[in-house]
């Protein structure tokens, strides 16, 4: 409701009436469900309550496990606080709407286990609970991972009218998250990305409730991770030695910047295939192609015969260990091309010595049991592309296969998941699939549960 008032001016013959006009302004009372993803119980109210920057707290509750001092939730306060009052970025100069005489509203976190100093992990529980009413809004959470996602379902909740005033309507959320692993792919090796993006990219994907960050980081054309143990991986084999590497300060601060977003990170080493840029690096690593009985001059997937291959391979992912905390570790193993091995004499004469016949994928399969003990020898969970599923007679339980093809991916994580392994779907997610890709309802269309096992 808008008052106006207006006075007649001395002198006319109303000059001692004062004429008031009230006039109302009608606004529709809506509810508001723009929370993003859909919470699975949410009920919201037309009514609603004006809040403003100056009014406006964040609170840990008496009885949480967190309290002021928590690295996360701290840090996510300040985030958020500018995340829901927008116009306090303006430059200097501008102006917003400043609502006299507003009431308080206060945001209560309370978390009930779990600690702060922590990464997030599959385990994670990320359930929460949020109640916005007059002048409050609380949010419970078991851990501080769930209490980052009903901050964030809080900050959608808040919009602002066509005045610039900001509003908060009454509602009651339950979420929580139907799959433990929401992942996004970045590649970095085939395009370099600056930090700034990565983070960036961590950021929006903390808007999504996307809890996996899948790094990509290094694949045929480029290496730019940067090894202590072996420098010259990215000193020969990234685009360029300074400005196109990815520093383990620079690694450790994605992981801090998405620890701080509920975000994991789980680094992606494809071998033996996915490796020419590895070779440039790191002499004897990759298989000699031949051509007839002399060398071509080229080389093919990593060498699987050589006890050196597993020798460098264990000392590289103990260091990648050290760097990422995370329990997973994807070793690849797919799309590998057997053309050079075969027409190497050393990999044939292997081959009749292990019994394997002509059959290289049980060469590729015998390389991979040996990438995933040493992944298990450190104390990390293997994933690898159905490729390595594919080919695999014996399938070992200790590893995660990532169904990335096409066809019939449905029917692909029947057979993975009756063969008792569990399973990350990724085949109808990608982004650079043929066809306009903002035709957007074919990525929400997907059912990843609607197969037989």
């Amino acid at each position: 409701m808008f008052l106006f008032c207006f006075r007649r001016p001395k002198g006319s013959i109303l000059s001692k009436l004062h004429i008031w006009f009230l006039f109302f302004v009608a606004v529709k009372a809506v509810s508001v469900n723009g929370v993003w993803p859909m919470p699975q119980k949410i009920s919201s109210f037309v009514e609603r309550y004006s809040v403003t920057p100056q009014t406006f707290t964040f609170q840990y509750t008496p009885g949480s496990v967190a309290q002021p001092g928590c690295s996360v939730l701290d840090a996510a306060f300040k985030r958020y606080f500018k995340l829901i009052f927008p116009d306090l970025l303006r430059q200097p100069g501008e102006s917003y709407y400043v609502r006299p005489l507003a009431s308080p509203f206060t945001v209560q976190v309370g978390v009930s286990e779990g600690n702060c100093d922590g990464y997030p992990s599959e385990s994670s529980k990320e359930s929460y609970r949020l109640s916005v009413s007059s002048g409050l809004a609380a949010v419970s959470a078991e851990t501080v991972w769930g209490a980052l996602r009903g901050l964030e379902s809080l900050s959608q909740l808040v919009y602002q009218d066509d005045f610039g005033v900001y509003h908060i309507n009454k509602t009651e959320i339950e979420d929580f998250p139907r799959f433990p692993f929401r992942g996004l792919l970045l590649d970095t090796s085939r395009h370099y990305l600056p930090l700034n993006a990565i983070l960036e990219t961590l950021d929006a994907m903390s808007y999504t409730k996307l809890n996996v960050f899948h790094w990509h980081i290094v694949d045929d054309p480029s290496f730019p991770y940067q090894s202590k143990f072996f420098p010259d991986l990215s000193n020969k084999g990234a685009f360029h030695p300074m400005t196109h590497v990815y520093t383990q300060g620079d690694v450790r601060r994605v992981i801090e910047h998405a620890r701080l977003r509920g975000i994991r990170v789980v680094p992606e080493f494809d071998s033996p295939g996915h490796t020419q840029s590895w070779g440039r690096g790191q002499p004897d690593l990759l298989t000699p192609c031949y051509r007839g009985d002399v060398p071509s001059g080229t080389f093919g997937p990593v060498n699987p015969i050589l006890s050196s291959s597993y020798q460098f391979m264990a000392k590289l992912f103990k260091e990648v260990t050290s760097v990422f905390p995370d329990s997973y570790l994807h070793l690849g193993g797919d799309e590998v091309n057997f053309n050079c091995w075969k027409s190497n004499p050393d990999v044939r004469a292997f081959m009749k010595t292990m019994g394997f016949g002509s059959d290289f994928s049980k060469l590729e399969a015998f390389y991979v049991e040996h990438m995933v003990n040493i992944s298990t020898a450190l104390n990390r969970t293997s994933i690898v592309w159905q490729d390595v599923f594919d080919y695999h007679e014996k399938h070992r339980p200790n590893y995660v296969v990532e169904v990335w093809k096409m066809e019939c991916y449905l029917c692909k994580l029947r057979r993975v998941t009756k063969a008792g392994l569990r399973a990350i779907l990724s085949a109808p997610w990608y982004l650079d699939l043929p066809g306009p890709t903002h035709q957007w309802a074919r990525y929400y269309n997907v059912r990843p549960l609607s197969f037989m096992g």
